[in-house]
């Protein structure tokens, strides 16, 4: 597959260019030819002799950066005088920071809110655990905690590696939910350890969003945290893909007014995000559902699979098939990857039956190119900005958290999952939905005021509200 350029890899060029008419057409045509994508200029300084300019391009990686800056430096009359890389620059000393809500103006101020007038209110928090939630960062702060065992796209990259991942998550949380987010990296392979560390600083926290950890210990890992706490445990790997892969599932379809939950459906992928879309579209109704890993369809005879892989096995593949990718995704509909680049081939596709509908999730590269899929398919969906229906998990973790936090839930249930997925569907109306709309854009406000409110409602009727 071949890569457009993408912010992602944008650099900025400052530039020192004869001041000569026709130079900077010399440069915009280097840089077009080298597959550069232009973006924006300024001019920073301007002598007698030259014009000193910065010149920012999105390029596809960073070789192609370099071949950019190369084709610059072959031009005569332009001397490249820096490069910049905008998004190393962003990242500069973290993205995200702490800030005080109340200024602190005199020492009556500090007195409130700090020794002596801070220990009435411990006082009373001991007195009354309840009122943590009233007079602390708990009610609207949520633990983001890895072990960056299973960062998207980069595998196991470690506990600090991860920290910019996690930044980037907390800053999510804050800009679309409102909510105050924190990342935490624990250097631990350990289950026991890892379970051990959350448990011990989740007082603090409203809410854990547990994110990048590798399967199977990722379900190990939230299985024993919701026991033994007291406060929701999401993994959004898991759960905020499978919710918003059925919301697209459900415009599906609304579009094209068929029950498609008797359809024959193909499951790429058998980690964290394969197995929890395997059991909500079962939950949600879907029964004919083929989950393929790497050594092919999961079955009931496989004595290979994990205890989390030997579940889903027992639940999907009613008849019991056994082959790979190739043999499971035969007169299927609905295809659905969260595996690796370019595991689906257009024969396969072709060997679908129609109306095909194809989610190709893997990220930063499809399982299958769109432009090889889109000609062959009804619906396509990836896990890309750049292409028409992404599936991102930002249209469900900031409402979802939002919702809890309001109530001051105990805990979460798959059935608030399904509301979720619901009400991201059903900001879309009827008469607005196409192949090329069925899910919301992750910028659309109504979508984190419509999933908090549906999530409140449906925690309240569980029965794990605590307001």
């Amino acid at each position: 597959m071949i890569r457009k350029p993408t912010p992602g890899y944008s650099i900025i060029l400052r530039v020192e260019i004869r001041n000569k008419i026709g130079m900077f057409a010399k440069i915009a045509q280097a840089i077009s030819k080298a597959g550069g994508d232009l973006s924006t200029i300024d001019i920073v300084e301007v002598k007698k002799d030259v014009i000193i300019r910065e010149i920012t391009v999105n390029a596809r990686d960073e070789e192609h950066e370099k071949e950019i800056c190369d084709a610059l430096k072959s031009l005569e009359g332009v001397r490249l005088l820096d490069v910049i890389d905008k998004t190393f620059q962003v990242h500069k000393k973290g993205k995200i920071g702490v800030y005080n809500k109340i200024s602190l103006k005199d020492r009556a101020e500090l007195s409130r809110v700090y020794t002596p007038g801070v220990a009435r209110v411990s006082k009373h928090i001991f007195a009354h655990p309840e009122d943590v939630y009233e007079y602390t960062v708990k009610s609207s702060t949520v633990g983001v905690i890895t072990d960056g065992s299973a960062v998207l796209g980069l595998g196991d990259i470690g506990a600090e590696a991860s920290l910019p991942v996690m930044e980037g998550k907390c800053m999510l949380f804050k800009e679309f939910g409102g909510i105050d987010a924190f990342p935490i990296a624990i250097s631990t392979k350990t289950v026991d350890e890892f379970v051990f560390v959350v448990k011990q600083i989740s007082s603090v926290f409203g809410g854990i969003n547990l994110e990048d950890i590798s399967a199977p210990r990722c379900f190990e890992i939230e299985t024993r945290l919701r026991e033994e706490l007291n406060i929701p445990v999401f993994h959004d790997d898991q759960h905020g893909t499978a919710i918003v892969v059925l919301a697209a599932l459900i415009n599906v379809k609304r579009l094209l007014r068929e029950d498609i939950t008797q359809w024959k459906v193909v499951i790429s992928g058998a980690g964290a995000a394969g197995i929890a879309i395997t059991k909500t579209l079962y939950r949600y109704g879907f029964k004919n559902i083929l989950v393929c890993d790497s050594k092919g369809i999961l079955n009931k005879e496989r004595t290979d699979l994990n205890p989390y892989k030997r579940e889903v096995a027992e639940i999907t593949n009613p008849e019991n098939l056994k082959g790979s990718l190739k043999d499971a995704i035969k007169g299927a509909n609905i295809f659905i990857g969260v595996s690796a680049p370019d595991v689906l081939k257009k024969e396969d596709i072709q060997a679908m039956s129609e109306p095909r509908v194809v989610f190709a999730l893997s990220n930063p590269d499809p399982e299958i190119s769109p432009e090889v899929a889109l000609p062959l398919v009804r619906i396509m969906a990836t896990g890309r900005s750049d292409y028409p229906n992404q599936i991102n998990n930002v249209l469900a973790f900031p409402g979802l958290f939002k919702g809890l936090l309001q109530v001051r839930a105990k805990g979460v249930h798959e059935d608030v999952f399904l509301a979720a997925a619901k009400a991201i569907a059903e900001v879309i109306k009827e008469e607005e939905l196409s192949e090329d709309y069925i899910v919301p854009s992750i910028f659309d406000k109504r979508v984190v005021e419509t999933v908090s409110k549906v999530v409140a409602e449906k925690t309240k009727e569980l029965g794990l509200a605590r307001l």
